[in-house]
């Protein structure tokens, strides 16, 4: 079926030959049909038939003359005589001995065909086309605006362009007859063309602009059907489908043209089975019908008060409702049950990994959660670690020595005799009695020697070692703990600098 250039050739333009040769894929144009004699050998006296179909936008199709037997190949764009008067630009769609079936289903006779095909389609036909093709859209919206200003209950649909831009067709749809007349007057003086309006109903709208339906391919109305079939809700009961229209209405409000496609086969099963059932009178009482499997043949019957259901072979149903008419009961159905084969699951097999399965849909959630909770322990580790670091290290060193260096400080305070006249209280000489021993040296730089012998420490301290920047650090410290210390001494030193004013020159009591 296919050719050279098109994708099932293993050619590089896809979707068909889009006019690069001749294939029967129906990529290039909906609604195909497939010359199935194409590869045939004629006799040779066979003289071709006149007759071509040529294809328009939409579903619309007519024959036309070939009288000068120009050598044509289905997908050829054509120029063609127009219905009144100049030409239309249009695909050939069928040629050869199908046009004659075609024309015969049709009920078409070969007297009523008039109108011949010119030529095939030169550049400047085809220009003119394309151009005609893009005036179709804005024409439609103005047309729409004309029609809501008259207050018209009609909404057109779509445009068809003549390829010459002499005629335009309007179709259109409504509920009822409408008085157009004005409408028209008003769009010849806008468009400045001759005009047809033509009403079509929602099937044939729904064809012209198509769509996905439910099924998940295009519309059947749009792609190969041409004739529509009325559709009742009959054919719906009869596949025992639950009679909802939104299910069973499709993209033009109407029932589904698809629900004709399986009737015959149903309406040939249903034979075997009794139209009207009704309840069966058996030994163990009546039994009430409950459902039907309509190509096994067989119907679920149930007692009162009992919830399971009995399969019946249809052919056994019948000869029950035989008995009744008879005046005869039949034996318990149970006794006469069909054993039906429990449905066999198999485990298919796949040849790829399966990813999806593995993972849980909430996985990017628990990923996220576990990241804020790492987050938040780390931040609770750097913060912990900076109060660490802001606690003086003499405080952590000097904690088990607290206690005699009080006794010490407590015991030269006497030296001093007390406190000097004029001086502030010191503000930090609060509760902590640790952080009291490097404050004294930082006031008023190096701390005055005295004379007079210093108290005896107490046994198990060690002597305090006073450094060039007038710290004082226990013997053992690290030098990073006595970094930090020396740090905050010179931040508190600086504050209280700022409280003593005017007294920087007398010595602190310790």
């Amino acid at each position: 079926m296919g050719c050279g250039s098109c994708s099932t050739g293993g050619g590089c333009t896809p979707n068909g030959c889009k006019s690069n040769g001749s294939c029967g894929t129906g990529g290039c144009q909906t609604m195909e049909v497939h010359d199935w004699l194409s590869n045939l050998d004629m006799p040779s006296n066979y003289k071709p038939f006149q007759v071509t179909e040529i294809k328009f936008k939409g579903s619309r199709k007519e024959f036309f003359l070939n009288n000068d037997n120009i050598y044509l190949e289905i997908g050829e764009l054509v120029a063609v005589e127009g219905p009144s008067g100049g030409f239309d630009v249009g695909h050939v769609s069928l040629t050869g001995e199908l046009v004659r079936i075609q024309m015969k289903r049709r009920k078409t006779a070969l007297d009523q065909v008039t109108k011949k095909i010119y030529r095939k389609a030169t550049e400047a036909d085809v220009e003119k086309w394309n151009a005609a093709k893009g005036m179709e859209w804005e024409t439609m919206h103005k047309a729409r605006k004309l029609a809501l200003d008259l207050r018209l209950q009609m909404k057109i649909s779509d445009v068809d362009y003549q390829a010459d831009k002499t005629k335009a067709t309007f179709f259109y749809t409504a509920d009822g007859r409408v008085d157009f007349r004005e409408l028209i007057k008003k769009m010849a003086e806008s468009f400045r063309i001759r005009i047809e309006m033509r009403q079509i109903g929602m099937r044939q709208e729904a064809g012209r602009l198509g769509g996905i339906g439910s099924c998940g391919r295009e519309l059947c109305c749009s792609t190969w059907l041409t004739n529509f079939k009325t559709v009742s809700t009959a054919a719906a009961r009869y596949q025992n489908l639950s009679l909802n229209t939104l299910k069973l209405a499709g993209q033009c409000g109407k029932l589904k043209c698809c629900l004709n496609y399986e009737l015959d086969t149903y309406l040939d099963a249903l034979k075997d089975i009794p139209d009207r059932i009704e309840n069966l009178d058996t030994e163990a009482g009546y039994a009430r019908h409950q459902k039907t499997d309509i190509f096994k043949k067989i119907m679920w019957f149930s007692y009162q008060g009992d919830e399971n259901w009995i399969p019946v072979k249809a052919a056994r149903v019948k000869e029950i409702m035989a008995m009744n008419k008879a005046g005869k009961k039949a034996p318990n159905l149970k006794e006469e049950a069909v054993q039906i084969a429990a449905p066999v699951v198999v485990e298919k097999s796949f040849d790829y990994e399966n990813v999806v399965g593995q993972d849980s849909l909430t996985r990017l959630d628990e990923r996220s959660r576990n990241k804020n909770k790492n987050n938040s322990q780390k931040n609770n580790r750097n913060n912990n670690q900076n109060r660490r670091d802001r606690v003086p290290a003499g405080e952590k060193n000097t904690a088990p020595n607290n206690k005699p260096q009080q006794a010490q400080h407590g015991g030269q305070k006497p030296q001093h005799g007390g406190k000097p006249q004029g001086q502030k209280p010191q503000q930090n000489t609060g509760p902590k009695p640790q952080q009291v021993v490097p404050k004294p040296q930082h006031v008023n730089g190096p701390k005055p020697q005295n004379n007079k012998p210093k108290q005896q420490q107490p046994q198990g301290q060690k002597p305090v070692v006073a450094k060039v920047e007038g710290s004082v650090a226990a013997e053992g410290t690290k030098p990073e703990q006595s970094k930090n210390k020396n740090r905050n001494n010179r931040r508190k030193n600086n504050n209280r600098r700022n409280n003593n004013n005017g007294s920087e020159n007398k010595p602190a009591a310790e």
